[in-house]
């Protein structure tokens, strides 16, 4: 199974109802779980954010960064980095 980095784990874990209406997690190990059982995506910058969107299929071409950054499964990790949950 697929380990996430603490700094994923503590976000995800701080800001997970911007995506779901009730926590899916409590505590660390149930995040990185939680994370490795929804493939959660780490990206390194907002060009990969975009680069996993359209190879999903997903329309994105009408956002622009910002907007994509505000995206209810993308969270913001320090350092430029964002982690894309999918429910």
């Amino acid at each position: 199974m697929f380990q996430y980095d603490e700094i994923c784990i503590h976000t995800f874990l701080e800001k997970q109802l911007q995506l779901f209406r009730e926590k899916v997690a409590d505590t660390p190990e149930e995040a990185d779980e939680f994370l490795s059982d929804c493939m959660a995506y780490v990206c390194d910058s907002m060009k990969e954010v975009r680069e996993y969107f359209e190879e999903q299929g997903t329309d994105i071409s009408w956002m622009d960064d910002e907007e994509l950054e505000e995206a209810a499964e993308v969270f913001e990790l320090p350092q430029g980095r964002f982690l894309i949950v999918e429910s």
